[in-house]
């Protein structure tokens, strides 16, 4: 099977269409290009899924702000290409910006609430950007099943409610956060680092695994589950903390006590690159505890 390339959203959207009508499920990935394993995971999981699976490579302008990196954001578009053929997938979509915006649009889609704190307060119009354009490939590839990282855990939660507030027909599917060996988050912006910040941007993994610990040992209270992950950060010099915050997984509330579906969130500056982080915490009524930190990818593939 040969992977096949548009730029046009007419032939993207009629590719789409054509394999539903013969009763095939159609399976979406947007991306931003330079490509890592987990965006690896991504492919495979809709292609394990779906009959028709499509890979979108946009770098999207209106979800960075004036003074962020859209001119220096990680760029790759042969080494791209070469991983969505290895993953088999059906069509890679890379829409130029004026195939996106042909011109200044008028319509902005935004979601309340979810987007008011956590990155939303530190990136001012992010989330309408990312929203805007994400309902806009959803209108171009139809119903489909879409696959997302855990990594970007606000931006799922706000896709997700934009895609049931809109009645869009797509299933939006999370998938795990993939780590390095090391317990680095994967990330594209990872390739700003320079090898002692590489080294250093790990103290985000460990301070969230000593959240878990302590968790797991019968803390509930959320600030002092907070005061564990800024302190474990604090002790790396080369990581400036952006954010620690404890809220709820839907909801993206504050809590002051841990319960149900919670969602500890850490964000750093660390040289050149802004890294997210984050582990999913579940606490069953009868106390049961299940912390998700992702997976690690122990290929270099």
């Amino acid at each position: 099977m040969t992977t096949r390339a548009m730029d046009r959203i007419a032939d993207v959207r009629a590719a789409c269409d054509a394999s539903r009508r013969e009763h095939q499920r159609v399976g979406f990935v947007p991306t931003m290009g330079a490509f890592h394993a987990g965006h690896r995971s991504l492919m495979r999981v809709a292609r394990d899924d779906c009959d028709l699976v499509v890979v979108s490579l946009f770098v999207n302008p209106t979800q960075f702000g004036p003074n962020e990196d859209l001119s220096a954001y990680p760029r790759d578009p042969d080494g791209d290409a070469a991983v969505v053929a290895a993953e088999g997938a059906d069509i890679l979509f890379v829409p130029s910006v004026e195939e996106m915006y042909p011109e200044p649009g008028r319509t902005t889609v935004h979601v309340s609430g979810l987007t008011d704190r956590l990155c939303g307060t530190r990136r001012p119009g992010h989330f309408d950007g990312v929203t805007t354009v994400v309902a806009k490939l959803f209108s171009i590839i139809g119903p489909c099943r879409a696959y997302f990282g855990r990594k970007d855990a606000q931006q799922l939660a706000v896709v997700r409610r934009m895609t049931s507030d809109l009645d869009l027909p797509v299933e939006v599917v999370g998938c795990p956060l993939v780590r390095e060996p090391d317990g680095l988050a994967m990330s594209s912006r990872n390739a700003y680092l320079t090898d002692a910040e590489r080294s250093a941007a790990t103290v985000l993994s460990r301070a969230l695994r000593d959240v878990a610990e302590c968790v797991r040992h019968g803390e509930r209270t959320a600030d002092t589950v907070r005061r564990v992950l800024v302190e474990a950060v604090a002790s790396e010099p080369l990581v400036e903390l952006d954010y620690a915050e404890v809220v709820d997984s839907s909801s993206l509330e504050p809590l002051e006590e841990l319960r149900g579906e919670v969602l500890v969130a850490v964000a750093a500056n660390v040289g050149q690159a802004r890294l997210i982080d984050n582990c999913a915490i579940a606490i069953a009524p009868d106390g049961d505890v299940d912390v998700d930190l992702g997976v690690v990818n122990e290929t270099r593939a």
